[in-house]
């Protein structure tokens, strides 16, 4: 247990410029106290005392503001950073080396029981601050959802979502974008939705130059038909 603990604090100084020391990380961070809450209401949880389960579930989110399921797996060396407000559900599962911002949501979209209605986070996945992944599909390894992104369906492994509904967009550089990146935030992406209203923006704008030119040239000829036809103008 020690050494589990030694390693996520660890994970946390490498992932947050802002702690200073394993004592500030071990006393100062919801985010890990929750997890070993966690920890406890899951095996409460995994040997049949439901009830137990929930209530220090309940005990951990009255103490951290995040709240876990006593159902939902959670990894190795997992991060969530600043925690308010996190929510995760019975059947969620956490991969090792994820990391998860205030205000995100690993929700259900089914009401049956026993079935997978939270979803699956692969290795390395960033949720970004205020993020809803609601359903029970798989974000592959080292994916990325941006804050306050809406997921509703799988996300490949690698990729980048924003927006609401959740979309993929593309990154620049496949090395930097492999890195880990804070709130889910990679430098110099495109957006495709972004890319389509450009080029429309592009193509209208060159419609209308070929009409203003097009306008200018029946202004032309209409002036030299009236020289050629004084009578024509008069009328």
């Amino acid at each position: 247990m020690l050494t589990k603990l030694r390693g996520d604090i660890a994970c946390i100084l490498e992932r947050d410029p802002a702690a200073r020391s394993w004592w500030e990380v071990l006393t100062c961070y919801p985010g890990l106290h929750a997890i070993y809450v966690h920890k406890l209401a899951r095996w409460f949880w995994l040997h049949g005392m439901r009830w137990l389960g929930r209530a220090t579930s309940h005990l951990g989110r009255w103490l951290t503001g995040i709240e876990i399921h006593p159902g939902a797996r959670i990894g190795s060396c997992v991060f969530i950073d600043h925690g308010m407000g996190v929510v995760i559900g019975e059947t969620a599962e956490i991969g090792d080396g994820c990391t998860i911002y205030q205000g995100v949501t690993l929700g259900g979209t089914s009401l049956y029981r026993g079935t997978k209605r939270h979803p699956t986070l692969g290795a390395g996945v960033v949720v970004g601050a205020g993020a809803k992944v609601l359903g029970g599909f798989t974000v592959g390894e080292g994916a990325r959802i941006g804050s306050n992104a809406v997921v509703v369906k799988e996300v490949p492994a690698g990729a980048t979502v924003v927006g609401i509904p959740g979309r993929i967009v593309e990154g620049k550089d496949p090395e930097k974008d492999a890195r880990f990146a804070a709130y889910a935030v990679v430098a110099e992406q495109d957006d495709p939705y972004a890319k389509a209203i450009q080029s429309l923006v592009a193509h209208s704008e060159e419609l209308e130059r070929a009409l203003a030119a097009l306008n200018e040239k029946l202004a032309r000829l209409e002036r030299e038909s009236q020289q050629r036809d004084p009578l024509r103008a008069v009328k």
